[in-house]
């Protein structure tokens, strides 16, 4: 399967960011580069150019004069002085000569702009918080500081390397329960027929390394279907509430891509008993609250499929384990001879292996281990391959 990636920001995003910066150069950078090239000058510097007529633009504004000489060529500026005579002076020179002209507003509209204004903006301002506030706190797109409420499932789409159930072996009988489970994702519509409707949820229970995981994935390959998977203890948080926000959000992506699959490992972490007692874990108790409220409230068959596992079956609550919300209990035993024999062939196409090897003296051997104890068995014999030096695993390595 192939993870499918966070999506990328918005392009918005972007454009407040060089909106930001293109703020910052006009309020700051900018005049400090203006400032920079006008030449800071005396007042009598001034009057003496002004004499000399050496004088081309003036520009008096309410705290300095910036002016040119006559060529144009270099800018000058100086501090306004008490000279009634300027102006006089300055048309005598010949000079280009300009004054602020203050802008008049109506009291209304200044009455406007310095008090009304302001005060809409904090207003808005002030609404978009509370609203966002509001959707954080009830486990929205975004639930809270740091996207906490937010599901952290992994989401993975079809695709052509998916394992399959060929990939699986050893487990034939809970194989063909969970063959009906892609049969129904594939033709809804002959189980709808006859009236029957397909298990909500599947609980895979085993002892550890017998591969209800692969098993997992071995589904959502054959159903070609989106899968999320997540881990139950991802859904216990520090803050109270975090964890139903997660259930939330994870069920509501999962009913945008329906129908689909949400598996849950180690379901046990989030699914245990409910004591009743106070003082007990009131987030563990609202997160599992909140998945059996999703598992089967009142809304009808939302195409979610519910695959979970756990190697402790006697430690989930009753509630969980009811028909409709875990409907069928697939157990995933060890395996036996045969099964065993399978897992070694299937995990020796991964590694060069000598044709003489007898998988069948190797599976007497491990009697009672588990698939992920095959696959590191053929794993250090081609270690030890290796080591020794030969190019293929032989059946002294195994």
């Amino acid at each position: 399967m192939k993870e499918v990636k966070s999506p990328k920001k918005p392009l918005l995003y972007y454009y407040g960011i060089v909106l930001l910066i293109l703020a910052v150069f006009n309020i700051f950078i900018s005049p400090l580069l203006a400032s920079g090239q006008a030449q800071d000058v005396d007042y009598g510097t001034f009057m003496d150019m002004i004499e000399e007529k050496n004088i081309g633009t003036v520009e008096v504004g309410e705290s300095e004069i910036v002016f040119t000489d006559k060529d144009n060529e270099n800018l000058y500026q100086t501090g306004i002085m008490d000279d009634p005579d300027l102006t006089q002076r300055l048309h005598d020179a010949g000079a280009v000569f300009s004054g602020d002209v203050g802008d008049t507003v109506s009291p209304l509209m200044s009455f406007f702009l310095t008090i009304c204004l302001p005060l809409l903006i904090f207003v808005l301002l002030g609404y978009y918080m509370s609203r966002k506030l509001m959707e954080q706190a009830g486990g929205g797109k975004n639930s809270l500081a740091f996207g906490m409420g937010k599901s952290s499932a992994k989401v993975y789409v079809p695709s052509t390397e998916g394992i399959r159930f060929s990939d699986v072996a050893g487990e034939d009988e809970a194989k063909e329960s969970l063959k009906e489970i892609v049969d129904y994702l594939h033709n809804p519509q002959k189980y709808k027929d006859i009236g029957a409707s397909m298990p909500k949820g599947v609980l895979l229970v085993g002892p550890p390394g017998t591969g209800k995981t692969m098993l997992a994935k071995a589904v959502a390959g054959e159903s070609n279907v989106p899968f999320f998977s997540m881990s139950g203890s991802e859904f216990v948080e520090m803050f109270v509430g975090m964890g139903a926000s997660k259930v939330r959000d994870l069920f509501k992506q999962a009913k945008e891509k329906a129908p689909c699959i949400v598996f849950i490992d180690e379901i046990d972490a989030v699914g245990k008993k409910r004591d009743g007692q106070m003082g007990g874990n009131d987030e563990r108790e609202q997160t599992l609250n909140q998945l059996l409220t999703e598992m089967d409230g009142f809304e009808g068959d939302t195409g979610v499929v519910i695959l979970a596992a756990t190697n402790r079956p006697e430690s989930l609550d009753p509630a969980l384990t009811r028909p409709g919300r875990f409907d069928r209990r697939v157990p995933v035993e060890l395996p036996d001879l045969k099964g065993r024999e399978e897992i070694l062939k299937v995990h020796a196409r991964k590694v060069k292996a000598a044709d003489d090897v007898d998988y069948h003296t190797i599976a007497r051997m491990a009697s009672g281990a588990s698939g992920a104890e095959l696959a590191n068995i053929v794993n250090e014999a081609a270690l030890r391959a290796v080591r020794c030096g030969r190019p293929f695993v032989t059946q002294a390595d195994l």
